[in-house]
């Protein structure tokens, strides 16, 4: 392990809490408007699942479960896959300058603002099988749309730039001179990224994970297009929301609250994880 007192002393500085700003009642009314605003039809959701009729008997279908399932595994794996592209993509944007660069920064924050209708119908265009892709892969024997595959290749489209954006702004927010002081004492590249550069960017990296778990979860448009609406096999937890909803609304109110539930522990849970690096 190397700059280990550096890395204690710059965390210690973080830790420091603000001070109370004497404009903060001013700030009340417009934020608690917001809050109100936000939790509103969130209680309303919350409350209409549980009284509804068929709420448990919901819960326990054999289709939602399946449901689950699928959200649960395309979205870890969607996770992984940006967390291990993305790493290095948001060092070397942050710390490195090349031709092209403002170029990449911009191809990887349009998924951001492109609706999710346009994302599926691009990611059909460049890998269904008439996609320009499409015949290279089928020749090999792998067929994506409309499998389990493509609801990843969907999400990971959707979701991994959150993890880009926030994983550069942690590692800009990395002081050099604490990784030249690492240099200084014998550490190579290698070693400085493990032992300083990660460390103290880790709250920034499980940030951007929890906001590129979130994104995937909740895909809808670009899997509808690029993977189907599968039972048990593309179906998510989104998709089987609106094919419960256009025949059972209750059903429909009871799969958007397991999956609010979901999100907020997701939430809950990465504050958790993040409070003894922030504390």
């Amino acid at each position: 392990m190397v700059g280990l007192g550096a890395v204690s002393r710059v965390r210690g500085a973080a830790a420091e809490q603000p001070r109370a700003l004497p404009e903060a009642p001013l700030a009340a009314l417009p934020g608690g408007l917001l809050v109100g605003f936000i939790a509103q039809p969130i209680a309303v959701l919350a409350w209409r699942a549980a009284t509804a009729d068929d709420f448990p008997a919901t819960l326990f279908d054999p289709s939602v479960r399946d449901a689950l399932v699928l959200s649960a595994l395309t979205t870890g794996t969607a996770l992984l896959v940006s967390a291990l592209l993305g790493t290095p993509l948001a060092h070397l944007l942050a710390r490195r300058a090349f031709p092209g660069k403002r170029a990449v920064e911009t191809l990887v924050d349009l998924p951001l603002v492109l609706p999710p209708v346009v994302a599926g119908l691009a990611l059909l265009l460049a890998f269904g099988r008439r996609g320009l892709l499409g015949a290279q892969f089928e020749a090999l024997g792998v067929v994506i749309p409309f499998t389990t595959a493509a609801v990843v290749v969907a999400q990971v489209f959707v979701a991994a730039p959150f993890y880009v954006r926030s994983a550069k702004v942690g590692f800009l927010a990395v002081p050099r001179d604490v990784e030249e002081a690492a240099a200084i004492d014998g550490a190579d590249a290698w070693a400085i990224l493990r032992d300083v550069t990660l460390p103290l960017a880790r709250p920034a990296l499980a940030a951007g994970a929890v906001l590129c778990s979130a994104r995937a979860l909740s895909e809808f448009g670009a899997t509808l297009l690029f993977a189907g609406n599968l039972p048990g096999r593309t179906q998510t937890m989104p998709l089987a929301i609106m094919s419960t909803y256009a025949t059972d609304l209750d059903g429909a109110l009871a799969l958007a609250a397991l999956l609010v539930a979901l999100s907020a522990g997701v939430l809950v849970l990465s504050r958790s994880v993040l409070r003894p690096a922030d504390a």
